[in-house]
């Protein structure tokens, strides 16, 4: 399928692995041209060449801390006129509610609430002005079913979604969308971080801890990057417009909703 964006401008946020790289490569693959954003340099600079070598789209990378005004200024500067914005952070690390100071929440809000939003504020008014724009943020599936142990996550990503969920109905009739992209257990570094609490915990070997966290996803495996990727350009397509502040998993049926 044509995804009708080639020559499209994007800003993918922590794409030097994982679930943002996933949605970068997928986005290539359609055409896009790339701005690359991550912490580090030699990773996102290494996934920058691979992106331009395997698919031939001009790639910008830009080493810097989204979550610091200033690194994001930069950021901004730098990526220009961007049609497509797809916002990511990893999550806060897991424990118990007695184990979290403000301190943590607010780097948790910082970190996947507060930059999604200062993104979205700096960069949708030229969309607008366009006539046409995509912003799809990579949430948790913690948003439909909170995780217990990911409480700063819980609240964090919550709070995002029902930003997105307002602001959505405001700027569709301007031909912009805004999406979120709900994740559960896909084959990243967080899923080993995940790995390493259940091996400890139970203290099992790190292999017999991926098997007991597959045995709660009915499709019995953790999701691919590639698969995550695919799903994200096409909320970024032509074909995508009608799609307006909706909460997509991608978790193999693992949270148990009817809705």
């Amino acid at each position: 399928m044509d995804l009708g964006i080639a020559g499209k401008r994007a800003l993918v946020c922590a794409s030097s692995k994982g679930l943002g790289r996933g949605c970068a490569e997928a986005l290539a693959e359609a055409g896009v041209v790339l701005v690359l954003n991550a912490r580090g340099a030699e990773a996102l600079d290494k996934t920058a060449q691979q992106i331009r070598d395997r698919y031939g789209v001009k790639v910008t990378a830009i080493a810097a801390d989204i979550t610091d005004a200033a690194d994001r200024a930069r950021v901004l500067d730098a990526a220009g006129a961007v049609d497509i914005l797809i916002t990511n952070a990893g999550g806060p690390p897991p424990g118990l509610w007695s184990d979290w100071s403000r301190d943590d929440f607010i780097r948790a809000l910082d970190a996947n609430m507060l930059t999604p939003i200062a993104l979205m504020t700096a960069l949708m008014p030229g969309m607008i002005d366009r006539g046409w724009g995509r912003v799809v943020n990579i949430t948790s599936q913690s948003v439909k079913a909170p995780i217990p142990q990911l409480g700063l996550s819980n609240a964090a990503r919550t709070g995002l979604t029902g930003y997105v969920a307002g602001t959505a109905r405001q700027v569709a009739q301007f031909g912009v969308t805004l999406n979120n992209l709900l994740p559960g257990s896909h084959d990243t570094d967080r899923a080993v971080a995940l790995e390493k609490g259940v091996a400890n915990a139970q203290n099992v070997s790190l292999e017999e801890a991926r098997k007991i966290r597959c045995k709660s996803i009915p499709s019995g495996r953790y999701g691919t990057i590639e698969e995550f990727g695919a799903t994200c350009a096409f909320l970024c397509s032509q074909h995508a417009g009608f799609i307006v502040g909706q909460n997509i998993l991608l978790d193999g049926g693992q949270t148990s909703a009817t809705i």
